[in-house]
């Protein structure tokens, strides 16, 4: 057995793993992160978000134990000079930190989404998928922060330490979807985690909210408690228009954001994933490819997006430039300007 399949084992290892709440919970068929009312996306167990489930473990078997295509990431993929951002800023300014990692700069707001800092986004520290690049802002740089938000619970956007060492900094507010907030409290009961169900619309400030939606995902830090945390995307508001941000999601059939594009928008801006698609077989259900996150920015009539998800961690086949080239050709075939839709890399800025 070669070291990359042997790696590829230890990653399916990492997904068989669980926490021993998790497993305590498992036994009594009783979720270990939260209990409430069935709604119409819980069934007193389990999230859903109206989709069949029809990928299990046994799929993550055959994809990683099967002949691959598969595009290995270099051992270190340069990224542009770290950003030192300024301590307040009164319009809006996004950074990128890597992955799906951001900081936001609104109206005097520090926000960070789903901030990564650790060298793996594995429960492991000695295997899964490691940073080929340094975060865009280092931590030391990062500016006082204000609220964090999280989108959902996968290692490559919950990073506990980080949370952690935030929480020690900083003390800021840290907004997520339901069930979240019992994994992020296990790490360290003092941090300020506040939960919530989709259509929850909570003020980070006086002149700046968050609301969360759903999107087209699942949720799992091990193998037992699959679908047991909510998911979500953020439509954030600020003074200078409202922004569509999104850490995972699958296509679908796009309805879920015509209709958010119609309830909700038109969008000053997109905050899109674009990576981690291949093998289409097995990622399609919830991760879409840059094509279909053209038509995501198009359905939510989005002024411009930036792309995200993609050169910082390899968690599928498909190579490490393939997402900005194939999204290229995307916005070519749909007749849109390149810089209609940007794809960022760690330190780069976008403002409004």
């Amino acid at each position: 057995m070669n070291r990359r399949k042997l790696l590829s084992l230890l990653g399916v290892s990492a997904l068989l793993s669980s926490t021993g709440m998790a497993w305590a919970a498992f036994s009594r068929s009783r979720n270990p992160y939260y209990q409430g009312p069935v709604s119409e996306n819980f069934d007193g167990l389990r999230f859903t978000d109206g989709r069949p489930v029809n990928k299990g473990l046994l799929d993550v078997l055959r994809w990683q134990t099967s002949k691959r295509e598969r595009e290995a990431f270099p051992a270190h993929y340069p990224a542009p000079t770290q950003d030192k951002p300024p301590a307040r800023v009164e319009g809006l300014r996004i950074v990128h930190l890597g992955h799906a990692s951001f900081l936001y700069q609104i109206a005097g707001l520090n926000v960070l989404v789903d901030p990564v800092y650790s060298e793996r986004a594995s429960p492991f520290s000695f295997a899964g998928p490691r940073r080929v690049n340094a975060p865009g802002v280092a931590f030391d740089d990062l500016p006082k922060i204000d609220v964090v938000l999280i989108t959902h619970n996968h290692y490559d956007h919950l990073d506990l330490a980080a949370l952690d060492a935030l929480h020690r900094r900083d003390k800021p507010r840290m907004i997520m979807p339901l069930g979240n907030d019992t994994i992020i409290r296990a790490r360290n009961p003092a941090i300020h985690a506040e939960a919530y169900d989709w259509k929850a619309k909570v003020a980070l400030s006086d002149a700046v909210s968050a609301t969360l939606v759903p999107t087209y995902h699942w949720s799992a830090r091990g193998a037992l408690d699959r679908r047991m945390a909510l998911w979500c995307s953020f439509v954030i508001e600020t003074p200078v228009g409202k922004v569509f941000h999104i850490g995972d999601t699958g296509y679908h059939d796009g309805s879920l954001y015509e209709r958010l594009g119609a309830e909700l928008g038109p969008f000053r801006l997109a905050v899109l994933p674009i990576g981690a698609y291949e093998p289409r077989w097995f990622m399609g259900d919830n991760h879409m490819n840059p094509e279909e996150a053209v038509r995501v920015m198009l359905s939510l009539r989005a002024e411009q997006a930036l792309g995200h998800h993609w050169g910082t961690f390899q968690l599928t086949d498909e190579g490490i430039e393939r997402p900005p080239e194939a999204l290229k050709l995307a916005l070519a075939q749909a007749n849109l300007p390149e810089e209609r839709f940007r794809p960022m890399r760690p330190g780069l800025s976008w403002n409004a």
